[in-house]
C-alpha cells in the first residue's frame, strides 16, 4: 500500500471527537533511505494503517498530532544505525503502548554475544527474535501497561541490538532539548527531549543544560511576572542553569552553534583500519548538488563512490562499506555555504578512519573544529618516500583528534565549563602497576607521567620488594597522583593486583606491565575505544614485539584491528571498576591473570575489543614467560623490523632508553622536554634488515638472516 492509500484509510483508523486527541489503532514508520523501486513488504496486520517515511528530506510526511494515542506501532529500519536516527525526529515523542521494531540488516557484534532490553517503565513483556546465523533480520516486540514515548521504547531496544557502554561519571548535568532534535545528544537517562513550553519543578531545578535553536528558552522565561499570570513565575535560576544554541550538527554557548558534536553511540567507527600508504586508493570529496545545494559526493578514478547531504553528515553502514577500500580523501574546496554541516561531514569522515586532506579550510568551517583536528586536516600529507607507518600514524592521529575533541561526552563539558567548572570532563583512570623488578620502574613511571590523558593516577604495588629512598623521593616529585602499597612475596600476582585495584580511585582501571613500552596517547586510545565500541574490556594487540635476545622490534599480525576479539594484550587491558568487580575481579592465581579476567568477562556476557596497535610495544624477554613458542614464532611474516625500539613519538621512544631511565630516576626535566631535544627519528627498514638505534653498538645492522 502506498502513502496515498494509507492517507485514504486514516478516517477509519483515527477515532476522535472535537477537542479530544486522535486515537490510532495502528501506525507504521519506515526508517532508511529508499533504495530502488522495490517497496517494503508489511505484515497483513499493518495493511491500511498510516505510514511515516523517514528521513523526511523536506517532504510532507504524515505524523500523528502530539497528544495522539497510538495503540500499536511498527518501526521498520534498514539497520541499527538508521533506527537510532528515529530518535532525531519529532515522531519519536508520540506515546505508544505496543511496539514492534524490525531491523532488516543486523549482525551480532561478536559470536556468543546477546543483548538485553534496557530499562523501560511499565514494561509487561518483550519478545526478541534474531537470526540463528547471527546475521539477518531482527525483531523485538514490547508490550506496556501504560503508554511511553516511542523515543524511550527505541532507547530500550537499542541495547538488544548493539553493545552500549556509557562514559562513567561521578557527576553530570541533565540535558533538556526544547523544540530541537540534535543528533548528537544521545538517548541516555539524563537526556530529555520535549516540544512546547518548558516545564518547571518545585522541588529541584528542572533543567541543568537547556538546548534550543536560538540559545534562549522558548518562549523566554519572564520571572518578574506576577504569580497569577499564565506565564510561569519560576525564576530562570530555578528552572535551568545554562542555555545553549543547538542544531543537528553541534552546539554553542551563544545564539548559534559554534562546535561540531557527535554521538559516538550512533556513529559507526568500528571495523575499519586502513589501508595506509602512498599508493592506496584515493578519491575526492565534492560539495554541492541537490535543490538546496546541500549535497556532497565522493568521486574516485572510476566515478562516483557515494553521495549524501550535509544536513545528514553521519555515514550509514552502506556508506562505510562503499568507502572501505579508500585510503585518502582529498577535499580541494570547502565552499562554507553551510559551515557547521560541512565541518560535521569532515569530522565523520575522520572518525571513520579515512585519511582526510582539506588544505584550504575556510575560516567559517575551521572555527567550529578543534584546532588539533583542523591542523591535521590541513597539513600536507606524508611524502611518497615516507614509510607506510607514517601514513598509518597520521590517520590514527586524525581519527583520535576527531573522537576526543568532538564526541559529545568529551566536548560538551568544555562548552558548559563556565557554568559547571567543577564537573569532571573525563572519567578518572587508574593505572595498575605491580612490580618486583626495580630496574624497570623508572622507565615505566616516566611513560605513565608522559601520558596526555589528564585524569590519570598511578597505583604502584611492589610485590615482595621495598622501594629504596631515592625511588620514593622521585615518586614524590611526580606531577601525577601516585598511590603506593606493598604486598608480601608469598601472595600471588592475582592477589597483588587485586590489592592495587582496591586502592585505585579511578572509575576505569588499566593494567600496566612494568617491562613494556607505552606511547603518550596509550591511555587516551583505550578510553576512546571503550566508549565507541561499547565493549566491557578494551585493549591493544601485541603487534609490535621487542625481542630482547636480538634487541630487535618486529611487527607481526596479531588478529583483526578495531574489532571485537577473543583476547587482547594483558598489559593494555582497560575495564571499568564496576564491571571488574561485577565479574568477580581478578582471580587469585600466580600467573595468567590476564587470561583469567578475560575469561570471566566473556562468561558474564561481556565483549572484548581490540583497538589499533600504535603506542604499545610488547617486550619478549629471554625468560620468565608462561607461554614460550620460541623466537621463530615472532619472526614469521613480512612485517617491518627495527633494531632496538622503533624511534617514533607515537611510541614515546624518541629519547634513547638510557637517557630516559637516568632522567626519570633523577627527575631532571619532563619527558616531553627531553623528547623535544632529540634528533629526528629514522624510518623503519624493510623486512630482512635491521636499523641502528641511537647509542647502539655491535652488529645490529646485519641482515636478519645473519643474526
Amino acid at each position: 500500500m502506498t502513502t496515498d492509500d494509507a492517507s485514504t484509510a486514516r478516517e477509519g483508523l483515527a477515532l476522535s471527537s472535537e477537542g479530544t486527541p486522535h486515537r490510532y489503532l495502528r501506525w507504521r514508520i519506515s526508517v532508511g533511505e529508499r533504495q530502488g523501486p522495490r517497496r517494503r513488504q508489511w505484515p497483513a496486520s499493518q495493511w491500511g494503517s498510516p505510514i511515516t517515511q523517514l528521513p523526511r528530506d523536506g517532504e510532507d510526511v504524515f505524523v500523528p498530532d502530539q497528544g495522539s494515542h497510538i495503540g500499536r506501532v511498527m518501526v521498520a529500519a534498514r539497520s541499527v544505525g538508521w533506527l537510532r536516527h528515529l530518535l532525531d525526529d519529532p515522531a519519536s515523542l508520540l506515546r505508544v503502548r505496543r511496539v514492534t521494531v524490525v531491523v532488516d540488516s543486523w549482525q551480532v557484534p561478536a559470536s556468543g554475544w546477546s543483548g538485553r532490553v534496557g530499562p523501560l517503565p511499565h514494561l509487561l513483556s518483550h519478545q526478541i527474535r534474531v537470526p540463528r546465523s547471527g546475521k539477518g533480520k531482527a525483531v523485538i516486540e514490547l508490550r506496556l501497561r501504560h503508554p511511553v514515548s516511542l523515543r524511550d521504547a527505541v532507547a530500550a531496544v537499542l541495547p538488544v541490538l548493539s553493545p552500549i557502554r556509557p562514559i562513567p561519571a561521578p557527576a553530570s548535568a541533565d540535558i533538556t532539548a526544547q523544540n530541537v532534535f540534535p543528533a548528537w545528544v544521545g538517548a541516555g537517562p539524563n537526556v530529555t527531549v520535549l516540544t512546547g513550553d518548558l516545564p518547571g519543578n518545585d522541588d529541584i531545578r528542572a533543567h541543568d543544560v537547556l538546548l534550543t535553536t536560538t540559545g534562549v528558552p522558548e518562549p523566554p522565561v519572564e520571572p518578574d511576572l506576577p504569580a497569577e499570570t499564565e506565564q510561569s513565575s519560576t525564576a530562570p535560576a530555578d528552572l535551568y542553569a545554562t542555555v545553549l544554541a543547538a542544531d543537528s550538527a553541534g552546539s554553542g554557548a551563544g545564539t548559534r552553534p559554534d562546535t561540531v558534536l557527535v554521538d559516538l553511540e550512533r556513529t559507526v567507527v568500528t571495523g575499519r583500519y586502513g589501508p595506509f600508504g602512498p599508493d592506496v586508493s584515493r578519491a575526492e570529496l565534492r560539495f554541492g548538488g541537490g535543490s538546496d545545494g546541500r549535497g556532497w559526493r565522493i568521486v574516485g578514478p572510476q566515478g562516483p563512490i557515494w553521495s549524501g547531504r550535509v544536513d545528514r553528515p553521519w555515514l550509514s553502514e552502506d556508506a562505510l562499506e562503499a568507502l572501505a577500500q579508500l585510503g585518502v580523501v582529498e577535499c580541494p574546496t570547502v565552499p562554507a555555504r553551510h559551515p557547521m554541516e560541512e565541518a560535521a561531514l569532515l569530522v565523520h569522515l575522520a572518525m571513520a578512519g579515512v585519511l582526510l586532506h582539506a588544505p584550504t579550510l575556510p575560516p567559517a568551517c575551521r572555527s567550529v573544529l578543534a584546532d588539533e583536528l583542523a591542523d591535521l586536516i590541513t597539513a600536507p600529507l606524508p611524502g611518497r618516500a615516507e614509510s607506510e607507518l607514517e601514513w598509518e600514524v597520521r590517520t590514527v592521529r586524525q581519527r583520535r583528534a576527531a573522537l576526543r575533541q568532538h564526541a559529545t561526552p568529551f566536548a560538551l563539558p568544555k562548552i558548559v565549563s563556565a557554568t559547571f567548572p567543577a564537573l569532571p570532563a573525563l572519567p578518572s583512570v587508574s593505572a595498575l602497576l605491580v612490580t618486583k623488578r626495580l630496574e624497570h620502574l623508572p622507565t615505566v613511571i616516566a611513560a605513565l607521567e608522559a601520558q596526555t590523558y589528564p585524569n590519570l593516577e598511578i597505583v604502584l604495588c611492589t610485590h615482595g620488594i621495598e622501594l629504596p629512598a631515592e625511588y620514593k623521593a622521585r615518586l614524590a616529585r611526580s606531577h601525577r597522583p601516585i598511590e603506593t602499597l606493598a604486598v608480601p612475596a608469598e601472595h600471588g600476582f592475582g592477589e597483588a593486583i587485586g590489592a592495587a585495584t582496591a586502592h585505585a580511585r579511578g572509575s576505569l582501571v588499566t593494567k600496566i606491565d612494568d617491562d613494556d613500552t607505552y606511547g603518550p596517547e596509550h591511555v587516551w586510545d583505550l578510553v576512546l575505544a571503550r566508549h565507541y565500541s561499547g565493549a566491557t574490556m578494551v585493549g591493544k594487540g601485541a603487534e609490535f614485539v621487542h625481542l630482547e635476545t636480538l634487541d630487535m622490534t618486529v611487527r607481526r599480525e596479531a588478529g583483526q584491528v578495531e574489532a571485537f576479539a577473543a583476547v587482547v594484550a594483558g598489559g593494555t587491558m582497560l575495564i571499568s571498576r564496576g564491571d571488574l568487580e561485577q565479574v568477580g575481579g581478578w582471580r587469585p592465581v600466580p600467573r595468567s591473570i590476564d587470561r583469567g579476567l578475560i575469561d570471566r568477562v566473556r562468561r558474564a556476557g561481556g565483549l572484548v575489543y581490540r583497538t589499533h596497535p600504535l603506542g604499545y610495544v610488547y617486550h619478549r624477554r629471554s625468560g620468565g614467560h608462561t607461554w614460550d613458542p620460541g623466537l621463530e614464532y615472532f619472526l614469521r611474516g613480512n612485517g617491518m623490523q627495527w633494531s632496538g625500539l622503533p624511534r617514533h613519538s607515537e611510541f614515546g621512544t624518541l629519547a634513547p632508553t638510557g637517557a630516559v631511565l637516568l632522567d626519570a630516576l633523577a627527575g631532571s626535566g619532563s619527558v616531553a622536554e627531553r623528547a623535544a631535544a632529540e634528533e629526528e627519528r629514522p624510518a623503519p627498514v624493510p623486512p630482512g634488515q635491521v636499523q641502528r638505534s641511537a647509542g647502539m653498538t655491535g652488529d645490529s645492522e646485519a641482515p636478519l638472516a645473519q643474526i
